[in-house]
């Protein structure tokens, strides 16, 4: 089965070969870290012999981040393992080396053979933790074929994938096989694991880990805001907004203005890539633009500006600042993006009805109390509402943050599990020799 895979896997990149030819050229996050994804483990990276392993993939930043407080743990928790992070993302990685060390972050390698072997010959791992849904058949096999435990953690299925998960139950019964312990966001999860082979006394409900992220003290950046904006100019955050939304919320911003024409915009663009479009666009909208990356904030007033955040991994933050904060990737149908950074300030929160990747959390809070859903052609609309509606909008931002701290706890839990996992490891491996 696994070579047959691996050879359709093969295929398929050979197909389109061309495409990441361009890619590469094109965009620097297909670029870094080529090698590594090839299987060339980077000298940055120092393994203690004398000590074990663990190693722990998150895909981008939104993982990076819900496994942090994890990793801190386990690193207490074990003293005698060295902690090894991969990533796939360019920002994800960026976000890792920041949070742990350049000398235990890399790539993940590309899911052949050749490119997983040097990796675990160099790791030599007891324990592989992969965040949320990483099923990757051949590094799960090679992982558990070489004595080590495997564990997914903050498990989920989206409605998008659950249907193709479930066409090919036959194929994932026997990839799921190699993972010992899944711990999912919901029951839902859970259930749906089980619908496409997991074995059901492997599965257990452990909680969302991203209610357990805490954010770090303020930037520098929001203090220099602060002091531009002043106390009682309104400010509304649009983050994580994606192709075709941008045009939404300048229209609606266009509204605001022409009520409260000192209100700032924090616009912040999903994807790097796009910031130049974007900016280009907010330009031709005749609507005024500060650029984080060219901003001087003792020369520059922001008020009843487009304060565009060019930069990558200070949003979290500039929630802090905000009156209301819209969470984009769902006006359209691409399923949302995480609420829970504007939640942890107590700020009021809107979000489009596109939210299916963050089903669960959504759902808690919309039954909570804790935010609003909002159509395209009303957004503007709302803006105004809870300008013009202070208590409205600061009940709609307490009660998120109350929400927020209600459903915490996952970490605790998961690494209660991962703990039992390692030790039952541990004594396999004296029984056997």
């Amino acid at each position: 089965m696994y070579i047959l895979y691996s050879l359709l896997l093969a295929c398929v990149a050979i197909l389109s070969l061309p495409w990441w030819a361009v890619q590469l050229l094109r965009l620097q996050k297909y670029r870094a870290g080529f090698k590594e994804r090839l299987g060339w483990v980077p000298a940055r990276l120092k393994r203690d012999a004398t000590l074990g392993c663990i190693w722990v993939h998150a895909v981008s930043v939104g993982e990076v981040l819900a496994v942090s407080q994890m990793v801190a743990e386990l690193k207490k928790i074990f003293p005698r393992h060295q902690l090894f992070v991969s990533t796939t993302t360019l920002t994800g990685q960026q976000l890792a080396r920041q949070r742990f060390d350049e000398e235990s972050v890399f790539y993940l390698p590309l899911d052949f053979g050749f490119a997983l072997r040097p990796y675990l010959r160099f790791l030599r791992p007891d324990l592989l933790v992969l965040a949320e849904t990483e099923f990757w058949p051949n590094l799960l096999h090679l992982v558990h074929h070489n004595g080590a435990r495997v564990a997914i953690v903050n498990a989920r299925i989206s409605d998008r994938s659950f249907p193709r998960y479930r066409r090919f139950k036959a194929f994932f019964s026997r990839v799921l096989n190699n993972v010992d312990l899944f711990l999912t966001q919901t029951a839902g999860d859970a259930e749906r694991l089980v619908a496409i082979g997991a074995q059901a006394d492997a599965v257990h409900v452990s909680g969302n880990l991203k209610f357990d992220i805490r954010l770090s003290a303020g930037s520098g950046l929001v203090q220099e805001l602060r002091n531009n904006i002043g106390e009682n100019t309104p400010v509304i955050v649009c983050g994580s907004t994606t192709a075709g939304e941008e045009e939404l919320v300048l229209a609606a911003y266009k509204q605001v203005l022409r009520r409260f024409p000192t209100t700032v915009m924090v616009l912040a663009v999903r994807h790097p890539e796009r910031f130049d479009k974007v900016a280009a666009l907010v330009e031709s909208s005749g609507l005024k633009m500060v650029r984080r990356s060219a901003w001087s904030p003792g020369a520059t007033s922001v008020h009843g500006s487009v304060f565009l955040l060019d930069t990558v991994g200070e949003l979290a933050s500039i929630y802090e600042l905000a009156q209301i904060a819209f969470v984009g990737g769902s006006l359209a149908p691409l399923g949302g993006h995480n609420i829970l950074e504007p939640a942890q300030h107590g700020v009021a929160i809107l979000t489009g009805p596109h939210t299916f990747n963050f089903r669960e959390i959504v759902r808690i809070f919309a039954e909570g109390g804790g935010l609003k859903t909002v159509s395209a052609e009303n957004l503007g609309e709302q803006f105004i509402y809870l300008l013009e509606n202070s208590a409205e909008r600061k009940k709609l931002g307490q009660r998120a943050k109350e929400l927020f701290l209600e459903n915490t706890g996952a970490t605790a839990r998961t690494i209660a599990a991962l703990q039992e996992l390692i030790s039952e490891n541990a004594a396999g491996r004296v029984m056997s020799k």
